[in-house]
């Protein structure tokens, strides 16, 4: 099966600043992204654990971000979701764990892994404890929930993974992978998509998201209103799910010395990147955003060990991440192949051939 194009290969590259290398949260340093997918399709529940299409993703932000927490905010447009370690971030301003994405249902043992995991990493934490970043998007439309799908060995996986990628040269895997691989999207197969951007100073930023939200008809793809113009399913069973609801993860990361407020304005601006694809944020989809600096570091009282950039000196980071996240929503799409699921559910892959033509008129 050939590969499926990313953005840049259809010439959606949003805004003027460049992208990094890989086009992805790799691009910032020491950052590391891995997954662990699940499918699997065993008999219903009670004989068999059913049909799995779900995952773990980890977003690496330090290795040693324990003992040298990075800074950390957070917003909400949406809130109809769950991530742990927001309220702190909120008070303290910082993260010292990875994150950790998953399946709306599966939260709670991920969380429980991520926990052995910080403890296992440094004796320090049964001291004074840590509070795991761990968000989720719901996927039970391809994804039988009445399982516990996700186990520990799984979220050590996606773990080891990210730990294994820093510093890689080539682009992470995308699409209906992780915690990306039961997400549908704009009508769309969704998933895990990530993009970057280098300001003309060398700073990078990038954005990585789930994305599990939207309906067909409100797609636009570089201000075009591709869903509206979309020709119907080619397959019998092709559909969508019936409630515009599941939520977007999204999270920025930057190598810019900014502190936890600062990284809580960059998180803001997801938002309006969403809002450039066609979110709305419907009543029951949960837009959560989180910012992590990796250039500057706290101590474990949150003390910086450095200034911070602020004020209007954010604005191209702001730039920056919009028109990541606009990217990121189309590497979703792209990276993602029709995938069946639990009940016969089809989520339709994106047509790379069809999308240009629309685009062209």
């Amino acid at each position: 099966m050939s590969a499926r194009p990313r953005p840049r290969d259809l010439g959606l590259a949003p805004g003027t600043l460049p992208s990094g290398p890989t086009a992805s949260v790799l691009d910032v340093p020491g950052v590391g992204l891995g997954h662990a997918t699940l499918v699997r399709d065993e008999p219903a529940p009670p004989l068999g654990r059913g049909t799995a299409r779900t995952g773990v993703t980890c977003l690496l932000l330090a290795e040693d971000a324990y003992r040298r927490p990075v800074p950390a905010g957070g917003a909400v447009l949406n809130g109809a979701g769950e991530c742990t370690g927001f309220l702190s971030a909120a008070e303290w301003g910082a993260a010292e764990t990875p994150v950790y994405l998953t399946s709306t249902m599966q939260l709670g043992r991920v969380y429980d892994a991520a926990c052995t995991i910080a403890l296992e990493g440094d004796a320090g934490v049964a001291d004074d404890v840590v509070i795991p970043v761990v968000g989720e998007c719901d996927d039970s439309w391809l994804n039988d929930c009445r399982r516990m799908q996700v186990t520990e060995d799984d979220v050590r996986a996606a773990h080891a993974a990210a730990v294994a990628s820093v510093g890689a040269a080539a682009p992470p895997p995308t699409g209906a992978v992780g915690a990306g691989t039961g997400m549908s999207c704009l009508g769309f197969k969704g998933g895990i998509g990530t993009a970057s951007r280098v300001l003309p100073d060398g700073t990078t930023v990038a954005v990585l998201l789930l994305t599990n939200f939207g309906t067909r008809e409100e797609l636009r793809v570089d201000g075009v209103a591709v869903g509206r113009a979309w020709p119907s399913a080619g397959g019998p069973g092709t559909t969508e799910p019936d409630r515009p609801a599941g939520s977007c993860l999204g999270l920025v990361v930057t190598d810019a010395p900014v502190d936890g407020a600062g990284c809580a304005r960059l998180a803001r601006r997801i938002g309006l990147g969403l809002a450039r694809v066609g979110s709305v944020a419907h009543h029951g989809s949960g837009e959560i955003f989180l910012g992590f600096s990796t250039g500057l570091r706290l101590d474990r009282d949150q003390r910086p060990d450095g200034p911070a950039r602020s004020g209007r000196d954010l604005d191209p980071l702001f730039t920056a991440v919009v028109d990541a996240t606009e990217e990121a929503v189309y590497d979703s799409l792209l990276s993602a192949p029709t995938t069946v699921g639990r009940d016969g559910h089809v989520s339709e892959g994106l047509d790379a051939e069809v999308l240009q033509g629309l685009l062209r008129g």
